[in-house]
């Protein structure tokens, strides 16, 4: 990436690959046309697997490509009287709130610009939050029947607040996996983004027939559901992204926003889909190049996923591509290219939200390699420029425990699930709940755990595929047999690093070694640096009667990042030194 150009407008030419150093910080969109684009044309582009669409800088009424986004009005999903009594009750009693402004089953959820919506959207998450502190508030202890009132109240304000579609860095511990998300999610989820939603709503209403409006509203909903968890946003994207369809059929905006909607839902065969017609109508969209790299990704198609990258890379460079270029070579093994590319990308960003999302890319990928203080630094770069990015405190808590700051570890991973009550930072809690060993940790431990069940729950009820989720929980602190009917019926899906070493530590727990191990072998065929995968590997072995491997697997985890989960190093290490 070139020095000059900044992380939204990388300059037309300057690849992943090889970086001029006199480059400028302009680059053109991609037009809907499907022409190259011209340098000197200004566009922020936001990709498509998460990000909204480009924010171009258009006047209200112009009925061009879309105006900048922001956050959209909040609604409850309909079909259960709860959930509407509570949207009524925002919307009613919030100051500012137009109860009258509803959105209509064709357009697209377009909401009352009045501020309605967004006292809604407090109020859930004030809902979740509260849920959540009840239960995991420091010294309580809750029985059964007080756990199943938290959880239900839970499931309240998780029905609208707490289902995300995946992780957005991989790798994190053994219980959730997933490629990244492109783009800076707080930049999308910013104040700025929350006029300018407003903006495009009002927009809409006076230029119903805006196709590319209707495209970024779309976007906007599924990059809502992804960045503040909420489900209910995936028909509302549907229907504006249908609705610009109907207005102007094939058009490469929409048809990238169906692309991105399809990943949301873990449709990866879906996403592919989309994502070809859009780049045949447009063959520069950002957003569909970035999509088809995360289906191919997904999908565990690797050789195409690394040829679909080099193509994005070339045809538009930028964050959101190089954020895919540095995945894809690192599931390789090729961890120096994914480092290069990515401190290009942070070199260069100058927005807030691409500062906080590169600089936690850096710090995961730093922490995956055991390089604990390099992690903690990057961490703290994200945290500058936003104090509230919710992936950085979660990275820094996950750091501060493998460097044996388990106080400060604990403290920061509460602040992550008192916001966001979701599977893996709840393990995690759990987990260090666990090696603390304190009294009363115990209880608290399994109060984390639940919770998972009952997210697990809740996200199947709004249509998301949890399998993944389910598998790796349930198999360290669930139902076993549960556990792996999830992962089979993932891995019949979708064939990945991620699903193979789930479907083998499943059948693991389960007492089925032999079967596991082509299975957990296959997990780090790809050279993949993971030492969640080594450590499952060298139990599976060790179970399966093969000394020798089992030792050099666990080795090699413990080598690589000796702090990678607070219960299974130290499960690793009494391995190892059984083995031994």
């Amino acid at each position: 990436m070139p020095a000059g150009a900044t992380a939204e407008e990388p300059v037309a030419g300057a690849t992943a690959k090889e970086s001029p150093a006199d480059a400028t910080a302009e680059e053109s969109a991609a037009g809907a046309t499907g022409k190259e684009p011209q340098v000197g044309t200004t566009a922020q582009e936001l990709p498509a697997g998460v990000a909204a669409q480009e924010a171009v800088a258009q006047a209200p009424g112009s009925g061009g490509d879309g105006d900048g986004i922001g956050t959209t009005a909040q609604e409850l999903p309909a079909g259960t009287a709860a959930q509407e009594a509570v949207a009524q009750e925002a919307q009613g009693h919030a100051p500012g709130s137009d109860a009258g402004a509803g959105a209509g089953a064709d357009d697209g959820g377009v909401a009352g610009a009045d501020g309605g919506a967004d006292a809604d959207a407090d109020g859930v998450h004030d809902e979740r939050v509260a849920a959540v502190r009840r239960l995991s508030v420091s010294g309580r202890r809750w029985r059964v029947a007080q756990l199943g009132l938290c959880a239900a109240a839970l499931a309240v304000a998780l029905t609208a607040g707490a289902v995300v579609l995946g992780a957005v860095r991989d790798g994190g511990t053994a219980n959730a996996a997933a490629a990244p998300v492109a783009v800076s999610p707080q930049l999308l989820a910013s104040g700025d983004l929350d006029a300018s939603i407003t903006s495009l709503q009002a927009h809409l209403r006076a230029q119903p027939k805006d196709f590319g409006g209707w495209a970024t509203l779309g976007l906007a909903y599924i990059e809502q559901a992804r960045t503040k968890g909420d489900p209910s946003r995936y028909p509302q994207a549907q229907r504006a992204l249908d609705r610009s369809l109907r207005l102007r059929p094939d058009n490469d905006p929409a048809l990238a926003g169906r692309a991105a909607l399809a990943a949301a839902r873990h449709d990866f065969h879906g996403a592919l889909t989309y994502a070809d017609r859009a780049l045949k109508q447009n063959p520069y969209s950002e957003r569909a190049l970035s999509s088809r790299i995360d289906a191919l990704v997904e999908l565990g198609r690797y050789d195409d996923a690394s040829k679909a990258a080099d193509v994005a890379d070339e045809r538009r460079p930028g964050v959101p591509v190089f954020t895919r270029y540095a995945y894809v070579r690192e599931l390789r093994g090729d961890v120096t290219t994914a480092r290069r590319v990515l401190e290009q990308a942070l070199s260069t960003a100058t927005s807030r939200g691409d500062v906080s999302y590169v600089a936690s890319a850096l710090g995961q990928l730093a922490w995956n390699q055991g390089e604990y203080k390099t992690a903690l630094t990057y961490y703290a770069r994200a945290l500058a420029a936003d104090d509230s990015y919710l992936p950085a405190l979660e990275g820094r808590a996950r750091a501060q425990a493998a460097q044996g700051d388990s106080a400060a570890a604990i403290r920061g991973m509460e602040q992550v699930v008192e916001r966001f009550p979701l599977p893996q930072p709840l393990v995690e809690l759990g987990e260090l709940y666990e090696a603390r060993g304190k009294k009363g940790d115990p209880q608290k431990a399994r109060d984390q755990y639940a919770l998972v069940d009952a997210w697990v729950a809740l996200a199947r009820a709004n249509g998301v595929n949890a399998d993944l989720d389910t598998a790796l929980a349930a198999a360290d602190h669930g139902d076993h047999k549960a556990a792996l009917k999830a992962a089979r019926a993932e891995w019949a899906r979708r064939h990945t690093v991620h699903t193979a070493d789930a479907l083998a530590w499943a059948l693991h727990v389960n007492g089925r070694d032999k079967e596991a191990l082509p299975y957990t072998r296959r997990a780090t065929a790809t050279g993949y640096r993971n030492a969640s995968f080594l450590y499952h590997r060298g139990i599976i072995e060790r179970a399966a009667g093969d000394a020798k491997e089992a030792r050099a697997s666990l080795q090699s985890a413990l080598d690589l990042n000796p702090g990678f989960s607070p219960l299974g190093a130290r499960k690793a290490r009494t391995a190892l030194g059984a083995a031994k």
